[in-house]
């Protein structure tokens, strides 16, 4: 099969080849799913709402300009969807005061995580990222794992852009107290 960009499939399915939804769902389902997991940490929560954003997404497809990468219009929708349905279960999450955050020198952030070997990172950091809010693990994970710049996000979210950077200023002090924390439990 051959393999075409977004703007293709989106054109031959805004055209009545409903068929082509499939490339597009087989190209994107992995990591939709991925990143609503990882916002709702509940695997049958995740397929069910990877499967209502697909449902979104086809009957809104008429509807997309192309204004933005399909993708990230997809990514909106994603991140909407997880974020809306952890509102509604309303959990609580730890409260990191603020003075530990405006407190916390940008430099310490950077020699973080000196001396730990990556096994050991990448747990820390793992747990650290379960503790925050919904909205805040899907913007840090967006921006880091899923690769997408800030103008991607201010798409994705609807923050302006200097918004999303201080938000991810201000989460990765967060995860610099949770983890500095955690570091001093294991001592």
């Amino acid at each position: 099969m051959e393999i075409y960009t977004d703007t293709y499939y989106i054109h031959r399915i805004q055209k009545g080849d409903t068929g082509c939804f499939a490339c597009l769902l087989d190209k994107y389902s992995n990591q939709v799913f991925s990143l609503i997991m990882k916002i709702v940490r509940d695997r049958e929560d995740a397929e069910e709402l990877t499967q209502d954003v697909f449902m979104k997404v086809f009957k809104n497809l008429v509807s997309f300009k192309g204004e933005s990468n399909f993708s990230t219009w997809l990514y909106r929708i994603a991140y909407n969807t997880a974020i809306s349905h952890t509102r509604k279960k309303k959990v609580e999450y730890l409260a990191i005061e603020e003075t530990q955050i405006t407190h916390t020198p940008g430099e310490e952030i950077e020699d973080l995580f000196e001396g730990i070997d990556k096994e050991e990172r990448i747990g820390l950091l793992e747990k650290a990222l379960e503790k925050l809010p919904p909205d805040e693990r899907g913007l840090i994970l967006l921006y880091y794992v899923q690769d997408k710049s800030v103008e991607e996000l201010k798409q994705i979210t609807g923050l302006s852009v200097s918004n999303v950077k201080t938000k991810l200023f201000r989460i990765r002090k967060k995860l610099f107290v949770l983890i500095s924390e955690m570091e001093k439990e294991l001592i």
